[in-house]
């Protein structure tokens, strides 16, 4: 039952790079991002029924506050820019990064020291980067380069997100992270999606995408983590990065005609590799998102 609901959960947040990519060049990156944390942050509303929920919302709002921005409201609409120029596949497994990232921001920002096989891990990640966008970065529209940078700058933010979260958070109930982290990534980014709100109609079945990453990729996406951690644990929840460009790669090419080209196919399987092997001693860490 535990593996059928990884397996779920990497469906749906490997579709959320499909969602991503149909509907940010009708919204723009922005007002589809504000409408995706705040449509999780009404689903979600329930967790507030608990006394002890709403204390702990109270008293770690500070926290709260910095990831929802770091893991959410700025990596979502990154996610989304890229979606413009790249593929919901490369997207994905550009995505599938954060482990790396946190790895590093550990060791530079949080004194956690690196292994070997941790070091080794990371460098053949970054080398399955490099094999995974060398095709893209002389091919294409211009605004290639700037859409993979903006993937690889979200995955760093999750991975900032990951050890704050860890130190800051520990103690709080999964789900008033899940909870506050949105309500706070809706406050910072309703504003400024008022000031690049789209004026032509957009369709039902745009709107239909959105929905679908408010309500499906977000919510019930956090609410299915959180209860495979209370299960499994947290590092078998964890293990769904590995499985979440498989489907964002596999969405994209049913559903959307992506092209699946050699070199994206083994830098894919590089950047697993690497990510697996670094990440044994981080894939514990409970934050994430796409």
């Amino acid at each position: 039952m535990n593996f059928l609901e990884l397996v779920l959960l990497a469906a749906i947040w490997g579709a959320s790079f499909l969602f991503m990519r149909i509907a940010a060049p009708e919204f723009g990156p922005i007002p589809l991002m504000a409408l995706r944390v705040g449509i999780a942050m009404l689903v979600m509303l329930p967790v507030l029924r608990s006394p002890a929920a709403r204390q702990q919302l109270r008293t770690h709002r500070w926290p709260l506050f910095v990831v929802g921005v770091t893991n959410s409201a700025v990596p979502f609409c990154l996610l989304a820019y890229a979606a413009l120029s790249v593929n919901a596949g490369m997207d994905s497994v550009l995505n599938a990064t954060t482990p790396l990232w946190a790895a590093l921001i550990a060791a530079a920002g949080f004194q956690v020291a690196l292994g070997r096989q941790q070091i080794f891990g990371l460098l053949t990640g970054f080398a399955g980067v490099v094999v995974l966008v060398w095709d893209s970065l002389g091919a294409g529209s211009a605004g290639v380069p700037l859409a993979i940078a903006a993937a690889l700058l979200a995955a760093l933010f999750y991975g900032f997100a990951v050890n704050y979260s860890k130190r800051r958070l520990a103690g709080v109930k999964p789900q008033v992270v899940a909870f506050g982290s949105q309500c706070f990534a809706a406050l910072v980014l309703w504003p400024l999606a008022a000031t690049c709100w789209p004026r032509h109609a957009i369709g039902a079945s745009i709107w239909a995408c959105v929905v679908a990453l408010g309500v499906v990729c977000t919510a019930v996406a956090y609410l299915l983590f959180f209860r495979l951690i209370e299960r499994a644990g947290s590092t078998y929840a964890a293990s769904v990065t590995f499985l979440i460009p498989v489907f964002g790669v596999l969405w994209g090419a049913a559903l959307l005609g992506e092209t699946v080209t050699p070199s994206m196919l083994a830098g894919c399987l590089i950047v697993l590799v690497g990510t697996v092997i670094a990440s044994g001693r981080f894939s514990g860490m409970r934050i994430r998102g796409a």
